[in-house]
């Protein structure tokens, strides 16, 4: 597994003769964040080696290098899911070659369904702490002292810093924002109301099927994370509906250019 990070981080630098600082990882209807990004590479997946291809609507699949907000980045447009068949390897294979190409700070954003009865469809949450509720965990298996330490401390699993510095961007600009735990569920089915009365049970504000895993293993390797979650359903008594993915992408892209915004003014402060 090293070996293969190691040869597709040298692929893509040589490709590129780029130094990015911090990656940045597009969740569901949320990858139109490239468009603010001046781009000098843009790379399909199925052309970088060893990279898995997302296969979910949504996600486009490049892996794109260039500045925002002053900052040279790397970004995923399209991530990948454990509910797609991939192993927990494969979905956060991504994240160890960011660190590889030299990432010094990791950006996650995902839609995801509210169950703080306090929150509407819209609202854009900054994730202070999560819930691992796969079934697995990206660190499980031999560890690798060049990647992290095999017990990583997981006390700060999203930077203080970045989240105050977001809080006040999002105040000087007007923008209303929750805070809260994210919950990481497989999928691909959206939970049942027995579900999402559960997962509010145990301490969680939202409930999603990706960035769980990719933060961990950002943590593992002494990356500071920084996150958003679109709230584009609630799983609250009375407000369940039935959804489909097509919901989820509108509700996320409209909320986006307020995402946006914090995450251009958080790199040029950070």
């Amino acid at each position: 597994m090293l070996e293969q990070i190691k040869q597709t981080a040298e692929f893509l630098k040589e490709k590129t003769q780029f130094s990015p600082s911090v990656g940045i990882i597009l969740g569901t209807g949320l990858g139109g964040l490239v468009n603010e990004i001046e781009i000098e590479h843009a790379i399909p997946y199925e052309e970088i080696p060893n990279f898995p291809v997302s296969t979910v609507e949504g996600h486009s699949g490049k892996l794109i290098f260039g500045q925002l907000g002053g900052k040279n980045v790397v970004a995923l447009q399209g991530r990948f899911h454990f509910y797609e068949g991939y192993t927990m390897n494969e979905v956060v294979f991504p994240v160890r070659v960011m660190k590889f190409l030299g990432i010094e700070s990791l950006f996650v954003s995902n839609a995801s369904g509210g169950v703080n009865p306090t929150f509407e469809v819209g609202d854009i949450m900054i994730i202070d702490d999560h819930i691992n509720l796969f079934p697995t965990n990206p660190l499980i298996g031999k560890n690798y002292e060049e990647l992290g330490p095999r017990f990583p401390d997981m006390s700060e699993p999203y930077d203080h810093k970045m989240i105050e510095m977001a809080e006040k961007i999002a105040a000087d600009n007007d923008i209303y924002i929750v805070k809260g735990a994210y919950a990481g569920l497989t999928g691909p089915t959206l939970e049942t109301p027995a579900e999402y009365k559960y997962v509010r049970a145990i301490g969680a504000d939202t409930v999603g099927m990706s960035t769980v895993p990719e933060v961990i293993a950002a943590r593992h390797m002494g990356i500071p994370c920084f996150g958003f979650s679109i709230i584009t359903d609630l799983g609250v008594p009375g407000k369940i509906i039935e959804m489909t993915h097509e919901i989820v992408q509108g509700v996320a892209a409209k909320a986006e250019p307020k995402m946006t915004l914090i995450i251009k003014e958080l790199l040029q402060k950070i």
